[in-house]
């Protein structure tokens, strides 16, 4: 069932439902990373809010809580107008509280949940007092029993209940109006809570007028000092009924505004949300930009051995280079010395070829390659844990990847993944027929200067045209050669060129495809957790 059905009652809380779903979203992200006790008592305050408000959210649940002799069941009594709750050393020794219940409406489903026994149940409203007592019509008014009891079941049975109602009116004593054990015990706790609490101190009429206002004074300061600057503080005498018309007011509205559910509600989550707050850090690291990612790329890169693919990728474009650019007649005279690599190439295909002599130059990986990657790795993870607490701390160095063979087989893939197959750049054909036509112009400029040759030493003389001074057939072989030759320097200077930017062409898509694999095996996970912290942490900042 989800949270917002639980908690969402018609006509109260919408606002509760969305506290409540953000509450169980945090709980969700957060899991076994946060405080166990928090998460607990905010899984108890879903489950205890929505069960409150499927109940009765019309019906008010209003405690009287006090330490031993503070008069709280005089005071009782004095609401309920009969003597319903044995006082002084009559008081029953039960541990179990009390209830007065105002209204026709059935309420036993409600005061089956608080635990009241049925022989303690009554129902305070009659024919003869009705006008008097409808302004309290929908109020339950627990006596519960002393905090302070010696019986630890009946201290047991008071925090139980502390933790159920809606509101909660602690009556104190001159005597006791600053005990530790309601103080620390009970008001600090509860500092969150000060809307809905009032603070009672009864018995006033054992004090002159002036010890009665420094004692109130005191209380104030002491009740400040606890956090609850805001809540309310009367003063009361049971036995002689000041102060308790005062009470009997407030209590009829709160029961007409019908908003102490909601507000005992909000103050619980308000409650579990600040204390799992304390589980999360204010901010964490952004996943696409952690400390340490750069060198944890670059360490990989070098243990995947892309340094050597890219040495193998320039020496192969220079190489191809000079293959189609170079001087023809050295070309077809290196065609005549074997090759090593055409089988290969024949075999595989160019970018095989590549892989191969980059595989057969490449080392294996090295201690202090892979020292160099899991201290990376080991700052990628420092950088994350030194801003999160513990749990999630731990949780991040649980799903850091070692450099494993899992690792490895990913950094193999990713460098495999990249297309090394040279595509010739089209200037390559100029240049190769440029190379051409100067090579047939040095051939035709060769062979007219043979048969004249030939012609002059059969004594036939024939004529030479020329350019100038110089005959057309040196013109021809000089251009032939040297043009050629000049061609070929150009081309190797560019070519140059070309292999650096191919080699860096490369080294980016090789950068990225090592970086997929850093990402998929040491990023992604820490990523989800600090996701995980994230939604929790949002989620908590919504909730209050």
């Amino acid at each position: 069932m989800r949270v917002a059905a639980r908690v969402g009652v018609a006509g109260v809380g919408p606002d509760l439902a969305t506290r409540a779903e953000c509450l169980d979203q945090a709980l969700t992200a957060g899991r076994d990373r946060l405080d166990p006790k928090a998460a607990a008592y905010a899984r108890a305050v879903i489950d205890r809010t929505g069960e409150r408000l499927r109940l009765g959210p019309h019906f008010t649940i209003v405690a009287l809580v006090g330490a031993t002799g503070s008069g709280k069941s005089t005071l009782f009594n004095a609401l309920a107008g009969m003597d319903l709750a044995e006082t002084g050393v009559r008081r029953p020794t039960t541990g179990r509280a009390m209830a007065c219940v105002w209204g026709e409406d059935h309420a036993e489903a409600l005061l089956d949940w608080l635990e009241v026994p049925r022989r303690h149940r009554t129902r305070r409203e009659t024919i003869l007092d009705a006008d008097r007592e409808s302004e309290l019509r929908g109020l339950i008014l627990l006596d519960m029993p002393d905090h302070d009891s010696t019986q630890v079941a009946h201290r047991l049975e008071v925090d139980r209940l502390v933790e159920l109602v809606d509101l909660l009116v602690w009556v104190v004593d001159p005597q006791k109006y600053a005990d530790e054990a309601l103080h620390h015990g009970y008001l600090k706790r509860l500092h969150n809570h000060d809307g809905v609490m009032v603070v009672v101190l009864n018995q006033i009429d054992k004090l002159a007028p002036i010890e009665a206002e420094t004692c109130k004074r005191d209380l104030r300061r002491l009740l400040d000092s606890d956090g609850l600057e805001s809540v309310r503080l009367l003063v009361t005498s049971a036995a002689t009924g000041l102060g308790v018309e005062d009470l009997r007011r407030l209590l009829a509205e709160v029961v007409d505004v019908q908003g102490a559910v909601a507000a005992r509600a909000a103050a619980d989550m308000d409650r579990a949300a600040r204390r799992l707050m304390q589980s999360v850090a204010d901010t964490e690291p952004d996943p696409s930009d952690l400390t340490g990612a750069d060198e944890l790329v670059g360490a990989l890169a070098q243990a995947a051995g892309v340094p050597v693919v890219l040495d193998a990728v320039s020496a192969d474009y220079r190489r191809q280079a000079d293959q189609a650019l170079g001087w023809p007649f050295l070309r077809w005279w290196g065609r005549l010395r074997p090759d090593p690599l055409r089988r290969l190439q024949l075999d595989s295909g160019v970018e095989g070829e590549l892989r191969e002599i980059a595989r057969a130059r490449m080392p294996e990986v090295s201690q202090a390659q892979r020292s160099r990657v899991e201290l990376s790795v080991r700052q990628v993870v420092s950088g994350v844990t030194d801003v999160l607490p513990q749990p999630w701390a731990d949780s991040v160095r649980e799903v850091a990847t070692r450099p494993d063979a899992d690792l490895s087989q990913a950094l193999d893939q990713a460098v495999a993944s990249v297309d090394l197959e040279l595509t010739e750049p089209t200037w390559w054909s100029a240049v190769r027929w440029s190379q051409l036509a100067l090579a047939a112009l040095a051939v035709v400029g060769f062979g007219w200067l043979a048969l004249l040759g030939l012609l002059a030493f059969l004594s036939v003389d024939v004529g030479t045209p020329s350019v100038g001074a110089v005959p057309v057939p040196h013109l021809l072989l000089g251009v032939g050669l040297v043009g050629g030759l000049l061609l070929t320097l150009v081309a190797h200077r560019v070519a140059v060129a070309g292999a650096t930017r191919r080699r860096m062409a490369v080294a980016s898509q090789l950068r990225d495809a090592v970086q997929d694999a850093a990402w998929s095996h040491v990023i992604a996970p820490v990523a989800e957790v600090l996701n995980d912290h994230r939604t929790a942490r949002e989620a908590l900042q919504r909730s209050v």
